[in-house]
């Protein structure tokens, strides 16, 4: 209960601690390289759950000839 109350009270300033802890944890240079990284990943993961979905409905077309 307490964390939902804590969740709900993220505001700007809030955002701007985020950042800034990210910015010492990472350094200014690295955080390019990750942010790649993430795009990359979520690409992956979709061209992944394309290629699923493409390969159920050629399945499906196969049995139904």
């Amino acid at each position: 209960m307490l964390i939902s109350f804590l969740l709900g009270q993220f505001g700007p300033w809030q955002a701007v601690l985020v950042i800034a802890v990210v910015l010492l944890l990472f350094g200014g240079r690295k955080i390019p390289e990750l942010m790649k990284g993430l795009g990359r990943g979520v690409r992956e993961f979709k061209e992944g759950v394309k290629g699923e979905d493409e390969n159920k409905d050629s399945g499906e077309k196969k049995i139904k000839e």
